[in-house]
């Protein structure tokens, strides 16, 4: 084996080898109660207070099956359009790591109860990719561990290390594609694109808030290359717990540069798993990767077998909601708006707070324009996504309503975002508090006008003669003196209307 930390181009990798992709996604299920007793799922718990003998795995206790979890997972699965198994079981997994309190975990192994279904996805220039799905299947998650005293943050180089179990024990659904092949060099793009309808789908769904920040949705990224004309697949490598769009994107690419790059040196890729790194955009290694058989897994014999009926399958599949690309495109066409505008919203998250936005009585012109303008600034500036901002929609479209009406101009319709994002109030309020109505007495502007004009007759006799365009100057003027709070056409056919000057 060769080993090499150097990095071939990525279109010389692509000239050379196909790569072959394989996803698998974890979603944190929203339920009240782990998946197997009923403990707390609460975020932000003091370390260990949500956990009993069951989801700590001490010697006499019973798991019984969260129902919910089930219903969550049946959704999930017809959403994907997979066959709903009829009768499927749990089964034990076996392997020691210290987040794992039992020693093994309550998994599905050869029996899931979603299977072959497939997610379309769109990518950046409008192509619809179809990504298969394997399966999708219930388990739990592990335990936090946090390592202590070492330089990186993990288990090598540290000191100790602190447990916490409160995560233990809670729902997951673990979802499985088949080899994704044929992407070529849209590959990491294809899979950005995936794990981003994904995510979207998920909280259509209602089941995960699925924030990758929080952990609440991870994806292992599987790669192999193989030489073009070749069928048989290579040795993959799996970089776990990729937990951002943009790091999925970025781990993708990198793989395909290391694999090409021990590959033409004549090197063997090892199966194992590997660590990424948000800094540099890398991987390294983590451990070997155990096969299934080294796992031992077997029926999980404290668990009935769960056998959906059919009946309520069916009534699951009623309640879904449109299919996140489905919704989009309706939306898009509605709005009036080309495929990049709309993927330029998605890639912000303003879809759902436009879309409420115009719900709530603003034209879409106008709810796109905030949402995307002054909204998403803020949130960049505060490292914040748009659906966290102190802000609602309704208040939004207030605004809205308030420039439509003419009691705000832009500048000041800014200024009363702000004031509603610094928790001053509600837009009327802040406008009230702020004193930042638009000054539409047209005695007021008048005077005002006058006071620009005797001020600056250079400017008034170039308008007079007829460079009406130098009214800007006046304008400014005026706005300057009524604190941004006139309204600039008016003031324009003001100025005009005194100086004898048709517009």
């Amino acid at each position: 084996m060769t080993v090499t930390t150097d990095l071939v181009s990525y279109e010389d990798a692509l000239a050379s080898y196909d790569p072959v992709m394989g996803l698998e996604v974890h979603v944190e299920l929203g339920t009240r109660t782990k998946m197997f007793c009923g403990c707390s799922t609460e975020l932000g718990a003091e370390p260990n207070t949500q956990t009993c003998p069951t989801c700590l795995g001490l010697p006499g206790s019973l798991p019984v099956v969260n129902a919910t979890g089930v219903e969550s997972a049946i959704k999930i699965g017809l959403a994907l359009h997979c066959e709903i198994a009829e009768w499927c079981r749990f089964a034990r997994k076996n392997y020691f790591y210290p987040d794992m309190p039992k020693n093994f975990q309550t998994s599905q192994y050869d029996e899931p109860i979603a299977f072959d279904g497939y997610l379309d996805v769109q990518l950046e220039d409008g192509e619809v990719f179809r990504v298969e799905i394997e399966r999708a299947h219930m388990e739990e998650d592990t335990g936090k561990s946090t390592h202590v005293g070492g330089a990186t943050g993990r288990i090598h180089g540290a000191s100790h290390s602190l447990l916490d179990y409160n995560r233990a024990g809670i729902p997951l659904i673990e979802i499985v594609t088949k080899p994704i092949v044929g992407a070529g060099e849209r590959a990491p793009e294809v899979a950005k694109a995936y794990v981003a309808e994904l995510r979207e789908l998920i909280r259509a769904l209602g089941v995960s808030e699925a924030r990758m920040e929080m952990g609440q949705m991870r994806c292992d990224v599987n790669l192999s290359l193989r030489p073009h004309g070749r069928e048989k697949f290579g040795t993959r490598s799996e970089t776990k717990n990729v937990n951002s769009l943009r790091s999925v994107e970025r781990a993708a690419r990198f793989e395909i540069q290391r694999h090409a790059a021990v590959l033409n040196e004549g090197g063997t890729i090892v199966q194992e798993t590997r660590h990424f790194h948000e800094d540099t955009g890398s991987t390294t290694s983590g451990r070997v990767k155990e096969e299934a058989e080294d796992y031992r897994y077997f029926p999980e014999p404290d668990l009935v077998p769960v056998a959906p009926a059919r009946a309520w399958v069916e009534e699951l599949r009623t309640t879904l909601p449109e299919l996140p690309r489905v919704r989009r495109n309706r939306l898009r066409e509605e709005w009036g708006v080309s495929e990049h505008d709309m993927q330029s919203i998605l890639n912000a998250g303003a879809v759902d707070p436009i879309a409420a936005t115009i719900e709530a009585g603003a034209d879409s012109a106008a709810a796109r324009k905030w949402w995307m303008g002054e909204l998403a600034r803020s949130a960049n500036e505060s490292g914040r996504a748009l659906d966290e901002l102190p802000i609602t929609p309704a208040q939004v479209a207030r605004v809205a309503e308030l420039v439509a009406g003419g009691d705000l101009n832009d500048k000041l319709a800014r200024q009363v975002i702000e004031g509603v994002l610094a928790g001053e109030g509600t837009p009327d309020e802040v406008v009230e508090k702020r004193g930042l109505k638009v000054v539409s007495d047209d005695g007021a502007l008048t005077a005002a006008v006058s006071d620009a004009i005797a001020q600056n007759p250079g400017i008034a006799e170039k308008i007079r003669g007829g460079k009406v365009q130098a009214a800007g100057a006046l304008v400014g003027a005026v706005m300057k003196a009524t604190r941004g709070q006139a309204d600039a056409a008016r003031v324009k056919e003001l100025i005009l209307a005194q100086l004898g000057v048709e517009g």
